[in-house]
């Protein structure tokens, strides 16, 4: 079967990117506090743009799947993906994914006006900045978390992980391993050693390549799984859009050198963040014991 997106599909991820855009190129808020944290030698203190929140429950990010007759755009789970697809790729911080499924739920949640926070697994992000804490997060400890961008809490009691959101998080994790990759490839193509471009050695070659192999793999298991909604889909997408992710981001940061570590560059960013998503809920090892388990029963 050939999957292919529909006009309608194809101009909501447009206008997601064009209202991140629109926020990005004013000098994003997130990347300017990590700079000037940076610049004091201390870390920054995270906060979510109020602003781009309202601008994405305007434009439906989080109403997406709720009926029309709720005030949503009665859309289903490939849409929710090509969104947080774009979102991954923006770098936009914030508890989307927590925010997205407690609308409906949650007053103001489906709008922007309120953010919401929601342990998943044993991690909660943005409990302090969260104007709604979902239950389970109760006695939740603050740590340093590698993302200088993502505030973290630990939750004594791992929270039970809803697929959905780790399907949405695997979106997220697609779209910054297809950032990493165009950025890898950009700048494999401008930055020039001995007289020619970066891209002209074969290391570098493979490195581009071989990240553009993941991306689409990712890309078309993140896919399959938002049309089946199969919880066994989506543990193996979710899988390979972490390595997609990490690996990507890593060999990114291999084709920038000392640069990619510097706070000019973002690419150091999405590393962190994908190293972050990948703790939450329903990666590594939960996804392996699930698809481990269908195997042997169809072994059986």
């Amino acid at each position: 079967m050939r999957f292919q997106l529909t006009d309608e599909q194809q101009a909501l991820r447009a206008a997601v990117r064009d209202v991140v855009g629109r926020f990005l190129s004013a000098g994003p808020s997130w990347l300017v506090a990590a700079r000037g944290g940076a610049a004091k030698g201390h870390s920054p203190a995270p906060l979510v743009d109020r602003g781009l929140w309202s601008a994405l429950g305007e434009l439906g990010v989080f109403s997406l799947r709720l009926p029309e007759a709720e005030g949503g755009a009665g859309l289903g789970l490939p849409e929710a993906v090509l969104v947080f697809e774009e979102l991954g790729w923006a770098l936009v911080p914030g508890p989307l994914v927590a925010t997205h499924l407690a609308a409906g739920v949650v007053p103001g949640a489906a709008t922007g006006e309120a953010v919401v926070a929601a342990a998943d697994g044993s991690l909660v992000e943005w409990l302090d900045e969260a104007d709604v804490v979902m239950p389970g997060a109760e006695g939740a400890v603050a740590m340093r978390s590698v993302d200088p961008l993502t505030p973290v809490h630990r939750v004594p009691a791992p929270a039970r992980v809803e697929p959905v959101a780790v399907l949405l998080t695997a979106a997220e994790q697609l779209g910054t391993a297809g950032r990493v990759c165009g950025l890898a490839v950009q700048h494999a193509r401008t930055r020039e050693q001995f007289g020619q471009p970066i891209g002209a050695f074969q290391a570098v070659k493979h490195l581009c390549a071989q990240s553009l192999v993941r991306v689409e793999v990712a890309r078309a298991a993140v896919y399959a799984a938002a049309v089946t909604g199969d919880a066994v889909d989506i543990a193996a997408a979710r899988l390979l859009a972490d390595e997609a992710a990490v690996r990507g981001a890593r060999d990114c940061l291999q084709v920038h050198g000392g640069m990619g570590f510097t706070w000019e560059s973002e690419v150091h960013l999405h590393l962190k963040r994908a190293w972050v998503r990948a703790r939450r809920g329903g990666g590594g090892t939960e996804s392996e014991e699930l698809l481990a388990a269908d195997l042997a029963g169809r072994a059986s």
